[in-house]
């Protein structure tokens, strides 16, 4: 089946590796591999560890992998790769593992680091001039790094992205604690894993994480001290001013310039969310590991063609999403043409669409490390081959109706964007109100924050995916619009959108949109959802008018999913989902205990607040 415009059943090929009814046979018996460790001196003289997999048959195919995490969490997709004949050359990044220095800074020396890697590799005698890549997460970030080498071959990102969405400002507030505390070398770092960290870090993460700097806060004396030119630069273009600055300077000048204005011995993923007081809230925290001003810029000095995995509940998928879209617009040709986007039924770390995950094999996979296997080995065999033209575009997990789709293009060019508007009695409708503007309200309260509830989450304590949330939306912080009972099936694929007419009796506060599933039970299954932290509704932070009404837009990223006829479609509105993400005390930075905010929310009339919504032909 070729490739289409349209959404059709992936190939034969591609479903059957994707259903794990295809197996490449081993090669090698496992106790025929060698293991050694080998150093890698980078471009400042520190010496990074390889943990190398070797086959008996060299010189073969290497597959690279730069981690924090150890070569041990690779272990169980390392030796099968090596059994089917290939290399797989496992580093431990920068102050990390084995590898020097004793403290680790987060993100900021990868793209160097990486570079240097992939050249020692071209250099070796084991390998035959192939280097592919693999790894998740923060590895997958390294494996964009590792890109920038003309010698690399190519890459398979796994829920991992550019970091080029630009921000809304709203910072993640659990797991990332934990996080920082665990990975990496340092005198801070606890020797337990994170999500036991996590699970002690309990009662800490509900008593903390309240949203209230100042609404304009200046850059701190001491960056610029360390950066005097920055003085010169008119105060509204500073923090462009610096990234661009930033984005020149080699590695170890960025990670002091980094220590020096945070006041951090090290960068940790905790440090990295106050890097709007350097750079603005539009650059993503995660943006320092690619030292490029622009996503043009990086999507431009890629030279490996790219499959990027994700899942429809990865706390990154809208990262993931954007970039894709950013390297079929700027990327080379090459890459461009050759590069692929896988995006399934899982989350960050575990599976993710529960529903009949009992029956249904797929829905119990991790798309991460081991259980990619297959997919891996035929993505590198397909580069290696020159031929990719017949794995699909962009392929798609359809959750509800459990089919994988096929597209040339993403979003899918037969994606039709619908409004589904809000109406009075909790209706939302396909037709809008002609009718003067009426609205509902309710009271937020910071210290009585809306709970997390599932989701597009990371975290070893709270489940993440597609969970029943029928029972937080009967909170009172919790307006709801539901569908009438569907006649026939609903499909929809691609970006979801909330043009939301609302007010607050705050100066500042936070709107959360979420969708989801409503069963004939009476479950809502959580698909997706946005927020909008409103002083940062514009380029820059600006305070609201109490009671005044504002017409926001809220970025809800996307998903796939069949709205089963008998079914209904829910769209909720809160202003928390805490502990994800930190909540707003609603001050708009003044000092003070926190401040509950009545929101109101209009409909009807010239206050259309309408979900926009992409459904399928």
């Amino acid at each position: 089946m070729n490739e289409m415009s349209n959404s059709t059943l992936t190939p034969p090929g591609f479903a059957d590796v994707l259903a794990g009814e295809l197996a490449t046979p081993a090669r090698h018996p496992e106790s025929a591999i060698r293991r050694e460790t080998q150093w890698v001196t980078t471009r400042d003289g520190v010496r990074l560890a390889a943990h190398l997999y070797l086959p008996p048959v060299t010189p073969a195919p290497c597959i690279a992998v730069r981690t924090p995490y150890g070569a041990a969490s690779y272990e169980e997709i390392s030796v099968p790769l090596c059994q089917r004949g290939y290399i797989v050359v496992c580093q431990d990044v920068r102050g990390t593992g084995a590898s020097e220095p004793d403290t680790w800074d987060y993100d900021v020396y990868e793209w160097e680091d990486s570079f240097d890697f992939v050249e020692w590799i071209t250099r070796q005698p084991w390998c035959d001039g192939f280097i592919g890549a693999m790894g998740s997460s923060y590895d997958a970030c390294t494996q964009v790094c590792m890109a920038s080498h003309p010698a690399m071959s190519a890459i398979a990102p796994e829920v991992g992205s550019l970091c080029i969405l630009p921000g809304n400002g709203v910072q993640h507030h659990m797991f990332v604690n934990a996080y920082a505390r665990t990975i990496g070398k340092g005198s801070s770092k606890e020797p337990i894993s994170t999500d036991e960290m996590e699970v002690r870090m309990g009662e800490e993460t509900l008593a903390t994480g309240y949203f209230n700097p100042p609404m304009e806060e200046p850059q701190p004396e001491i960056l610029l001290d360390h950066v005097p030119r920055l003085r010169e630069v008119p105060l509204q273009e500073r923090k462009k001013w610096l990234w661009r600055y930033y984005n020149s300077l080699g590695s170890n000048e960025r990670a002091q310039l980094l220590r020096t204005a945070l006041g951090e011995d090290s960068i940790t993923s905790v440090s990295t969310k106050r890097l709007h007081l350097l750079f603005g809230h539009n650059v993503d925290p995660d943006a320092i590991t690619f030292p490029k001003t622009t996503p043009e810029e990086l999507c431009n000095a890629l030279h490996a063609p790219a499959l990027f995995i994700t899942g429809w509940y990865d706390w990154g998928l809208g990262d993931t999403l954007y970039s894709w879209q950013q390297l079929m617009v700027h990327g080379t040709d090459e890459v461009r043409s050759r590069s692929r986007l896988l995006v399934a039924p899982s989350a960050h770390n575990k599976p993710g669409y529960h529903e009949g995950e009992e029956h249904i094999p797929v829905l119990q996979r991790r798309f991460r490390k081991a259980d990619n296997i297959e997919l891996l080995d035929m993505w590198y065999k397909a580069v290696r081959r020159g031929n990719v033209d017949y794995i699909p575009r962009v392929t798609y997990y359809l959750m509800g109706a459990n089919q994988w789709r096929s597209s040339s293009s993403w979003p899918p060019r037969e994606a039709q964007e619908r409004p589904f508007y809000l109406a009075s009695a909790g209706g939302l409708e396909t037709s809008p109100a002609v009718d003067e503007a009426k609205s509902d309200s309710y009271v937020y309260d910071p210290d009585d924050p809306t709970p997390t509830m599932g989701g597009s989450i990371l975290s070893h304590v709270y489940r993440p995916g597609s969970v029943d949330i029928a029972g937080v939306q009967q909170r009172a912080d919790v307006l709801c619009y539901t569908t009438p009972v569907l006649d026939t099936d609903l499909d929809i694929a691609g970006p979801l959108r909330l043009v939301l007419y609302a007010s607050s009796s705050a100066v500042e506060t936070d709107f959360f949109a979420r969708i989801s599933d409503v069963f004939p039970d009476g479950r809502a299954i959580q698909l997706q959802n946005g927020v909008l932290r409103t002083r940062y509704r514009g380029l820059e932070p600006e305070a609201l008018k109490p009671d005044k009404v504002y017409r926001f837009e809220i970025d809800m990223w996307a998903t796939a999913n069949r709205f089963c006829a008998g079914h209904r479609l829910r769209l909720d509105i809160s202003s928390a989902d805490f502990p994800k993400f930190q909540r707003n005390q609603n001050r708009g930075g003044t000092l003070g205990p926190s401040v509950k905010a009545t929101q109101t929310v209009f409909y009807g009339g010239e206050c259309s607040s309408q979900l926009l919504l992409p459904v399928l032909s």
